[in-house]
């Protein structure tokens, strides 16, 4: 592994080997899955306004710093929406590029606090399948990223993320306020379909790559890009009928409508 890696982030914290973050992963799992409600069973829920509030402002604070280091440099002309290799030279932007990979991974990690506060809540509902997978598969899927390819075409995906994940602990941060601001809390399903609509993006964008071998990336992360986009678009599907009764607005754009006969 460390023979095909990125020579630049072998030495950098948990990036040596899979194992800790694996083990990070699965203890997560193990938490909100089965200590966590066992441990909650005969306590009271923990008000968690005044953490939550905090915590939600530091992640629009942490994904808005990643969003904007990152449009930054996909909306300037060195960078080519059609083909972005990687630099993995020790140039000053090369390496700030492969840090910025390094924090939306590590950013990856404090997203388990959003599970962990339900577990703490008793708010066992909300600890869906697609939560638990969404959080426990997304460090170790962005860990193979930094340690082999930190920086160029990938970091697309994670430049969307995080503006989506903007927008969504907005959402969250709002809601800390109570029910008077209940009111301003109607765009719940937008933001899920937001969610959807850029694993659409991310799933058009990585695998156009399949259609240009003149592009200078590695075709397997172009499946492991688009497969985890199409994973995600599957899961995020499900949990939107459940939620609210119908199928989302892009899927309705293809469903065949019943013909209604004339009388």
């Amino acid at each position: 592994m460390d023979h095909k890696s990125d020579e630049r982030v072998k030495e950098w914290p948990l990036m040596g080997s899979p194992f800790p973050t694996l083990f990070l992963c699965l203890s997560y799992v193990y938490i909100v899955k089965y200590a966590g409600p066992k441990f909650m069973e005969t306590r009271k829920a923990y008000d968690l306004r005044k953490f939550l509030f905090l915590y939600n402002i530091f992640q629009v604070s942490f994904n808005g710093w990643l969003f904007y280091e990152g449009i930054s440099r996909w909306t300037s002309k060195s960078y080519s929406i059609r083909c972005q290799p990687i630099d993995h030279s020790r140039s000053p932007e090369a390496m700030r590029v492969a840090t910025l990979c390094w924090w939306y991974y590590i950013c990856k990690l404090t997203e388990f606090c959003d599970t962990f506060s339900f577990v703490l809540r008793k708010k066992n509902k909300h600890i869906s399948t697609l939560h638990v997978i969404h959080h426990g598969v997304m460090p170790m899927s962005v860990w193979f990223g930094v340690k082999f390819i930190p920086g160029g075409h990938g970091t697309f995906f994670g430049v969307l993320n995080t503006g989506v994940h903007v927008v969504m602990y907005s959402y969250y941060l709002l809601a800390t306020f109570g029910p008077r601001f209940q009111r301003f809390l109607w765009w719940k399903r937008h933001v899920t379909s937001l969610q959807m609509f850029h694993f659409v993006v991310i799933i058009c964008h990585s695998f156009q790559l399949l259609f240009n071998n003149s592009c200078d990336y590695p075709q397997f992360f172009v499946w492991w890009i688009g497969v985890h986009a199409i994973m995600f678009y599957l899961f995020f599907t499900e949990f939107y009928k459940e939620q609210y009764g119908r199928s989302p607005p892009l899927n309705a754009l293809f469903e065949k409508k019943p013909r209604v006969k004339s009388q």
